[in-house]
């Protein structure tokens, strides 16, 4: 069974007390200086708050700078205010060792823009972004801006407090993942900045139903293209979309409409673009110098050294700062399979071992560990969320059990199992049944989040309508049907934007989705079986409450390869259920009966096949009466009538409203 805890309040184990001394320390006032605390914990790796005191930090008049360069031979800070001369500001360094250099310069005021000049031990001169900065320029610039976002007054309390049981693992969870570039765009192609999304967004996402949004990353990063993914600014929150006073707005608006917001964070790889952290100091201070340990050949970027306390201190930081600052309800960490394997897309000979001679990244566990035992510790209403894509054991299991304590975990094969089945010609899919159907013999070790993500529509994979199989009026029954058996499958939801009106391009970051298309039936019609999906998703806690719990799912008849029928329960604590019957051909099916635990009427909540979604109408009058025949081990059974490529979800009379 599942570990779950209502409120998400779980054993997570020890954290060092230390963590919380730094973070005291600047509770009384504005920004102060590094302490020996600081040196101590930062040495440690345990340092969850050094953005309070690295990087710039603007005072009364004039700026505080500290940088960590510890091999550097010289270190200044140049910027708008010295007119980018290095020898106007030199940085000394700390007396303790630490490699921490500092200076404050009186001339620094809101907006200006500076980097760091590094000489390295050779005599080579770098000119860094500071890896702390709050805001940086805007592509194809590099410099760093000094800025202060504390002026923004959240009105979020009300969200705030109901959080914890609004987040947690038994609640519903429905999320709408976009990009935020691309998502909706001005009538000229230019892109909405945060606040207009922010309205705009919580319009959109509260009529449809959702609970939850996710952003792709809207860390600072120089390349559009990577969509976020390759990040620059692990603090900074791009400013293609406005200052982080905005990103604050958006975070804000979609909290008082009642909708969590999810941050796409990477910490697995970073790029060698030269402004950024490869080579930061002129020797390999954040990566592995070996290139078998520190460069990854999937993505052509470098990857982090997690045994370096220091730069394990940086991600810990960069993953607090996101939660404590922005009010952000849940980190989604990209690739950490490529975390967890040091073998990760490498052939024999292109990688080191562990000290122990296996193929685990040892520090990169425990950097996860620390990273899940702090968050929930500090942030008792969030949720860490892996993208992980192998058979790694207790991904979401509390470290004190022995797993790396994350709160949900992608279940990439449902969805690869699933997107395959509904590939087939459904004359071809009684041959494939068993990718229906294997996910529920896994379906509780974790606590999985079922994905149709940007992944699955790019690259030239097409978009979701266009993977389904058969013409127009098929396409548009099959992805309702995989709508509708995602919503009713145990573990949470993501639909990435465009996918709940039928987008029929794949999708690019370079314009806004075919929003045009919703001026057509069918579109309209999609759209509208995504919201009512939702709809009743919330209202009904069998289909939520136990999603990681083998109690809360029930097989009537998962067997029927020949037909491609699926029958199932989904139950609550309470022991109200819905029913779930999906038909994976476009053959109606008359008389089809199908064993029910109670006698009496059932109502028919949902069908995909109503003719207000585009379907053809053919259903069950929204009722039908048991008949005392003996179907599926069960004394009563339902008389349906199965729609073509379609789902009901039905409930008996005694329960719901």
């Amino acid at each position: 069974m599942a570990v779950t805890s209502k409120g998400n309040r779980r054993r997570a184990g020890t954290v060092p007390k230390t963590l919380d001394v730094a973070r005291d320390e600047t509770a009384t006032g504005g920004p102060q200086a590094l302490t020996e605390q600081d040196i101590y914990l930062l040495r440690e790796g345990t340092h969850a708050r050094l953005y309070d005191k690295m990087g710039c930090h603007l005072l009364g008049s004039g700026a505080r700078f500290s940088v960590w360069a510890p091999d550097a031979r010289a270190v200044s800070v140049i910027g708008d205010f010295n007119h980018w001369r290095a020898d106007a500001h030199p940085a000394q360094p700390r007396s303790d060792g630490s490699g921490v250099w500092q200076v404050e310069i009186p001339a620094v005021t809101q907006g200006q823009r500076y980097k760091y000049a590094i000489q390295s031990r050779s005599g080579e001169r770098l000119e860094k972004a500071d890896p702390f900065a709050r805001f940086a320029e805007s592509a194809p610039a590099t410099a760093s801006i000094a800025w202060r976002a504390d002026d923004h007054v959240w009105n979020d309390a009300s969200w705030m407090k109901q959080r914890v049981a609004r987040n947690a693992l038994d609640a519903p969870m429905s999320i709408y993942e976009l990009h935020l570039g691309s998502w909706r765009r001005h009538a000229d192609g230019s892109m909405l900045n945060y606040r207009e999304a922010a309205t705009q967004l919580a319009a959109y996402v509260t009529g449809l139903g959702f609970t939850h949004v996710e952003l792709m990353p809207i860390t600072e990063h120089p390349f559009y293209g990577s969509w976020g993914y390759q990040t620059t600014g692990y603090f900074a929150s791009t400013s293609r979309y406005g200052t982080p006073q905005d990103f604050k707005f958006l975070v804000d608006t979609l909290h008082q409409v009642g909708v969590a917001v999810i941050l796409d964070w990477v910490p697995s790889h970073f790029p060698d673009d030269a402004h950024g952290l490869a080579r930061f100091d002129g020797s390999h201070l954040y990566e592995h110098a070996d290139p078998r340990q520190g460069f990854h050949p999937e993505w052509n970027s470098l990857i982090f050294n997690y045994g370096r306390n220091e730069v394990r201190a940086f991600l810990l930081s960069s993953g607090m700062f996101w939660l404590d600052e922005f009010h952000i309800d849940a980190l989604r960490v990209d690739a950490v399979a490529s975390m967890l394997y040091l073998d990760y897309s490498r052939q024999d000979g292109e990688w080191i071992p562990n000290r122990d001679g296996g193929r685990e990244n040892l520090e990169a566990i425990e950097f996860l560990r620390l990273l899940n035992r702090s968050a929930y510790r500090d942030h008792p209403g969030v949720q860490i969320i892996a993208e992980e894509s192998t058979a790694w054991p207790m991904v979401s299991r509390p470290t004190d059990m022995g797993g790396l304590g994350f709160g949900l975990k992608w279940n990439m094969g449902w969805m690869h199992d699933t997107l395959h089945y509904m590939q087939e010609d459904p004359v071809n899919r009684c041959w494939h049944h068993n990718e229906l159907t294997f996910s529920l013999i896994y379906a509780f070790n974790e606590n999985f989040l079922l994905p149709l993500s940007h992944d699955e529509v790019v690259y030239g994979k097409g978009s979701l309508l266009g993977k389904m199989p058969g013409d127009d009026w098929q396409k548009f029954a099959n992805l309702r049907l995989l709508y509708g058996y995602m919503w009713a499958h145990p573990g949470k939801k993501l639909l990435f934007m465009g996918g709940e009106f039928g987008q029929g391009r794949e999708w690019s970051h370079e314009r806004a989705l075919d929003w045009d298309a919703l001026g057509h039936d069918k579109h309209r019609g999609l759209q509208r079986w995504v919201e009512d999906l939702n709809r009743l998703y919330r209202s009904r806690p069998a289909l939520y409450e136990l999603d990681f719990d083998a109690a809360g799912f029930e097989w009537i008849d998962g067997g029927d390869a020949e037909l491609s029928v699926l029958a199932f329960l989904r139950k609550a604590r309470d022991g109200s259920a819905v029913l779930v019957v999906a038909n994976f051909t476009p053959v109606p099916r008359d008389n089809h009966l199908i064993g029910v635990p109670q006698a009496g009427r059932w109502r028919e909540l949902l069908n995909s096949d109503a003719g207000l979604y585009g379907g053809s109408g053919i259903g069950n009058l929204s009722r039908v009466d048991t008949v005392p025949v003996a179907a599926h081990g069960r004394y009563q059974s339902l008389n349906l009538r199965l729609p073509p490529l379609a789902v009901l979800i039905l409930e008996h009379d005694g329960q719901g409203s």
